[in-house]
């Protein structure tokens, strides 16, 4: 798992990578890397999130990520298993993590 902050939903990382990063881990607990603060929706939209919307729209089709912590599965080969709503616990995804583990 990889957390990439950004600011562009209610404006709710404001902050350096340094302040997200101690924010996200005394709030939540988080273990994993956080990447520099990126932009996911717009003409600066970061290429990654460019190439992931793409690969797996969301519902009814739609490109952009309308909130903070949508997930993205990728598989080892590097393609878009499947896309994930904020609303989704990360737990919720654990069959599919486990499927694409097995995977070679």
């Amino acid at each position: 798992m990889i957390g990439f902050p950004c600011n562009q939903f209610g404006r709710q990382e404001p902050g350096d990578a340094a302040a997200i990063g101690a924010f996200c881990s005394a709030s939540y607990g988080i273990t994993f890397p956080l990447m520099a603060k990126c932009e996911v929706n717009g003409p600066q939209a970061h290429p990654l999130f460019a190439w992931l919307k793409a690969q797996a729209p969301g519902v009814l089709g739609t490109r952009a990520i309308k909130w903070n912590f949508t997930k993205f599965l990728l598989g080892r080969d590097g393609r878009v298993i499947g896309r994930y709503a904020p609303r989704h616990r990360p737990e919720a995804l654990a069959a599919d993590i486990e499927a694409a583990l097995g995977q070679p």
